[in-house]
């Protein structure tokens, strides 16, 4: 009950210094409310074994909470956000994968995919302070790696070109921001603190600390010269700070 009043620091604080089991219950709780009747000591033992396991939501945690404005509190996004509970349920899936438990990781991406409107392959890897904000519509590849404090919202698909096999996913660095209905295709690096627009399509590389726009996307300031940031937008959340230099027209 206390986590329902929300102190600030009880999850980012005191949840390491719980015994492993009590961690456990606590992350595993939502997940199995929401994904019945996928058997529970599947989650369970997945937070319960791997001290890593558990600190990542804390950071997803966070990540929402100072993120996202429409988040009031810890408690609400662990209890409700689809976006952070469809992360936590593909650490899990990313494990059974890893441990050869292929057709078990299947049957519970399919059943993530059905519940929370978010399709994660089980292979895919993903690091922690993720915010998937609203999360609806969000594709991530099998081979797509997505880096440390990342922002990603609705509708953005992480994917390939085509029918090649091997790695084809994108790779996302540390502190991107994905703005709504971006798709990125192919095996292409998006740099770290790099800012996709929203409805973007990316199909090359994209520099570190640069903006990419429009589709096909460009680079705001040009390819020679594109105009760098200092920020973090992962973290920093703006989207709109490249109009300035990007047109003197606004509509």
């Amino acid at each position: 009950l206390p986590l329902l009043h929300d102190p600030i620091s009880l999850l980012s604080r005191a949840l390491p210094r719980l015994p492993p089991r009590q961690q456990a219950l606590l992350l595993h709780a939502p997940l199995y409310a929401s994904l019945r009747p996928f058997p529970q000591h599947f989650l369970f033992r997945s937070f319960a074994s791997s001290r890593r396991r558990r600190r990542s939501p804390c950071a997803d945690l966070r990540a929402a909470r100072v993120r996202d404005p429409a988040c009031v509190s810890f408690s609400h996004c662990l209890l409700n956000y689809k976006g952070f509970l469809a992360c936590q349920a593909h650490r899990v899936a990313h494990k059974l994968w890893t441990q050869s438990r292929r057709p078990l990781a299947l049957a519970l991406h399919s059943r993530i995919s059905d519940v929370f409107a978010v399709d994660i392959h089980p292979a895919a890897k993903i690091g922690k302070g993720i915010l998937l904000d609203h999360a609806t519509g969000v594709v991530i590849g099998e081979t797509a790696v997505v880096g440390n404090n990342v922002s990603i919202l609705h509708h953005v698909t992480l994917g390939g070109t085509g029918k090649a096999c091997g790695d084809r996913h994108p790779k996302i660095g540390d502190g991107v921001l994905i703005g709504a209905g971006a798709t990125i295709l192919g095996n292409v690096k998006i740099g770290e603190g790099a800012k996709i627009g929203a409805g973007s399509v990316v199909l090359i590389d994209v520099p570190p600390r640069t903006t990419a726009v429009g589709n096909p996307a460009r680079l705001v300031g040009g390819k020679e010269k594109p105009s760098r940031h200092e920020e973090c937008p992962g973290e920093s959340m703006d989207h709109t700070s490249f109009i300035s230099e990007w047109s003197d027209y606004i509509i």
